[in-house]
């Protein structure tokens, strides 16, 4: 990488930009762990984001190419995201980017960060394994749990 970052800057500079800014990576999180979600379910998994806020996020994950929207014109209109292929290319980056923010919590909590880790596992384990059985665009259920975001809020 280190010949790679002379004219143009940094590569990884241009993918930080596209996921950064707030909501951002916790809306690629969800989308990531519960594959297709419809706007109002995305509301009920991000209790404290305004319409408008969320609206906007996904309309510039959208043009990034990160996110596809899907518009069905019935009555009401269904529309529904899901992670592009560009999107899907980010779940190796989400997991070691969520690693690192639970082992940082961890330690901020003086817990230790083998332990948090672990719990990290067993739950990803769990997610594997119900996505293995499921069909491979998931619906989130009415009572969504709340996962680890590394975006602050």
């Amino acid at each position: 990488m280190a010949g790679e970052c002379k004219d143009e800057g940094c590569p990884v500079d241009s993918v930080l930009k596209k996921i950064s800014g707030p909501w951002t990576t916790h809306i690629l999180w969800l989308l990531r762990t519960h594959g297709i979600l419809r706007f109002g379910e995305l509301r009920k998994l991000l209790p404290d984001i305004s319409p408008k806020m969320l609206t906007d996020r996904l309309k510039r994950l959208e043009a990034d190419g990160l996110v596809a929207r899907d518009y069905q014109p019935t009555i009401p209109p269904t529309v529904s995201y899901s992670l592009t292929k560009r999107g899907v290319q980010l779940k190796a980056m989400l997991d070691a980017l969520g690693d690192v923010a639970i082992r940082w919590r961890a330690e901020d909590a003086g817990e230790a960060p083998a332990l948090a880790l672990q719990k990290r596992g067993s739950a990803k384990a769990s997610r594997q394994a119900s996505s293995a059985i499921g069909s491979n665009t998931p619906r989130a259920s009415s009572s969504a749990r709340s996962l680890p975001s590394a975006t602050p809020k």
